[in-house]
């Protein structure tokens, strides 16, 4: 079953786009092999006390665009879905020039150099929003949900008052244009595929995700997320069964195949995450630095 991605977003940075009732769209101009286009903003609700959510990176641009887009509104709250320095960075700026508090599950879970690199270790909300807590503002409501996986810290967001409701920020869980990485410790595959179950079980009819456009037929879109995993993570044990033993990055070639070069490393991570998983199964075992058949 291949996933229906979508990649035709004709939003350019800066640009402001309605993309739901009361929900505008910003995009950050930092694309990348792990950014597509760039990280999306959303602004929810209009007037007063209007929620900035994910303000991405240090960018004065962007910070500026935000400004601009909020002109005569007042913002009230500043959420990030998790801390991957292409979402939460910008929110300091965000709130020195707006006075307003910033809002998270809470600071990066994993430190550097025990595979949280690629944190915001800066970032450390002024409120914390535990799983199911809500949030709001003139005219919506944000209930939290805790969805670790691709990190520790992850949050999508459930919208009430949105028109005709089910509207999910869906954030870095499920993205559009691509599969997420999923690099440990910080990122977990088993809790990865139990964030995604729970995204299946709810009933939303729209996931505005972190990167890329809007999902607008989220059930069949997220079926063939969730087979994607189980295939790949199927395809790794026949692979590690094929050469008895072997490290995770010499067996990114024959689960994946040809690769962007770009993409090597993050492949290699997130097949390790699927040979940690199936080591907690007792499908896999570690064997000094290499991996082995259980």
């Amino acid at each position: 079953m291949g996933i229906p991605f979508r990649r035709d977003d004709a939003l350019v940075p800066g640009a402001v786009e309605e993309t739901a009732p009361g929900v505008r769209r910003i995009l950050c101009g930092n694309p990348s092999a792990f950014t597509f286009r760039g990280t999306n903003t959303y602004l929810i609700g209009r007037g007063r006390g209007v929620a900035v959510l994910d303000p991405g990176p240090e960018d004065a641009a962007h910070l500026a665009a935000v400004l601009a887009a909020t002109r005569g509104e007042t913002v009230g709250r500043i959420l990030v879905s998790h801390t991957h320095r292409d979402h939460s960075p910008g929110a300091a700026a965000l709130a020195a020039a707006t006075g307003a508090p910033t809002v998270g599950f809470g600071p990066h879970l994993t430190p550097p150099g025990e595979g949280g690199e690629g944190g915001d270790h800066g970032f450390d909300p002024d409120i914390r929003l535990a799983d199911g807590e809500a949030v709001e503002g003139d005219g919506w409501r944000l209930t939290a949900l805790h969805t670790p996986g691709h990190c520790g810290n992850h949050l999508c967001f459930a919208l009430e008052g949105a028109g005709d409701g089910g509207t999910l920020f869906s954030a870095d869980l499920v993205m559009s244009w691509s599969t997420s990485v999923v690099s440990p410790p910080d990122g977990d595959m088993a809790a990865y595929m139990r964030s995604l179950g729970r995204l299946r079980a709810r009933d939303d009819r729209l996931l505005l995700p972190g990167h890329g456009p809007p999902i607008t037929d989220p059930p069949p879109f997220l079926a063939a997320l969730a087979a994607h995993r189980e295939e790949r993570e199927a395809r790794v044990a026949e692979a590690l069964a094929a050469a008895g033993r072997a490290t995770a990055a010499e067996l990114v070639a024959p689960v994946y195949g040809p690769l962007d070069p770009r993409l090597v490393a993050a492949a290699g991570r997130s097949l390790l995450a699927h040979l940690i998983k199936l080591e907690a199964e007792g499908a896999a075992r570690r064997e000094g630095g290499a991996w082995l058949p259980a």
